[in-house]
């Protein structure tokens, strides 16, 4: 077996990934202009638009409000990013938040909007290369609301493996695994050809039930769309859900699955 060298993030210095993260001054000034753009747009009718074209697509079967919308993105925070990510992370032997703090630096815009639905298509893109993702599809899915999304994320996962993407050695400071984009280009390419491809789940998804049990809510679009749909529409309702509801609901899952 051939050993695979260890990412920069696992030999570099704190300091020195923060660097790499960060990227030089010009760098820095369109990541900023990015996360104004997408702070700007948060909720508005470009979110709307994009959800309704993938609506004409059949990629999802439902499109929640915005009230739907930003519970669920709190939910979905809170039941599985969140904490799937830091057992991930503690696991790996990593501080979760410093790892959140690096991908701030490379990419702000995607930070803030853990949906996607605000976010440009190379901060997608850009988003799926930086971390080990616990399911991809769902952001595959999100990429399909724009014109050549999947196209583009192929090119430029190939675009880091040779080491010829502008933010390369951001995201090599930020990814820990270094058979990911291998992993992840191959996965898209498979996902491409047939899109019920089995996902390309992370390990610490496949071996946590409970995990597992979020992943098939959040995991994918058209899931994770009807479960925000389910969700309460009035502002009173739903702040008594976020401050009431302390686990995901029972029956989140065979909402999800349309049955």
């Amino acid at each position: 077996m051939v050993a695979v060298e260890p990412t920069a993030r696992l030999r570099a210095s704190p300091l020195t990934l923060v660097r790499r993260a960060a990227g030089s001054p010009g760098q820095v000034a369109r990541k900023l202009r990015g996360l104004a753009s997408a702070l700007r747009g948060y909720g508005g009718r470009r979110v709307t638009a994009r959800l309704h074209r993938l609506a004409r697509l059949g990629v999802i079967d439902t499109v929640p409000t915005k009230i739907q919308r930003m519970v669920g993105a709190i939910d979905m925070m809170r039941f599985f990013i969140v904490p799937c990510a830091d057992d991930y992370y503690r696991s790996k032997g990593i501080s979760f938040w410093f790892h959140v703090f690096l991908r701030f630096l490379d990419d702000p815009a995607s930070v803030v909007d853990p949906t996607g639905f605000n976010s440009s298509k190379d901060a997608i893109i850009g988003h799926l290369m930086q971390v080990v993702h616990a399911n991809p599809v769902y952001d595959y899915q999100l990429l399909e609301s724009f014109e050549g999304g999947l196209d583009d994320l192929e090119r430029q996962i190939e675009a880091v493996l040779d080491g010829s993407h502008p933010r390369a050695a951001s995201i090599g400071a930020i990814v820990e695994d270094p058979t990911y984009h291998r992993r992840l280009l191959a996965h898209v390419r498979a996902y491409r050809e047939d899109r019920s491809v089995p996902p390309m789940l992370r390990e610490n998804v496949v071996a946590n039930p409970a995990f597992s049990r979020a992943a098939e809510v959040f995991g994918t679009l058209p899931g994770a769309m009807r479960y925000f749909a389910s969700l309460p529409t009035s502002p009173w309702a739903a702040l008594r859900h976020v401050l009431f509801v302390r686990r995901l609901p029972d029956e989140a899952v065979a909402i999800a699955r349309g049955s």
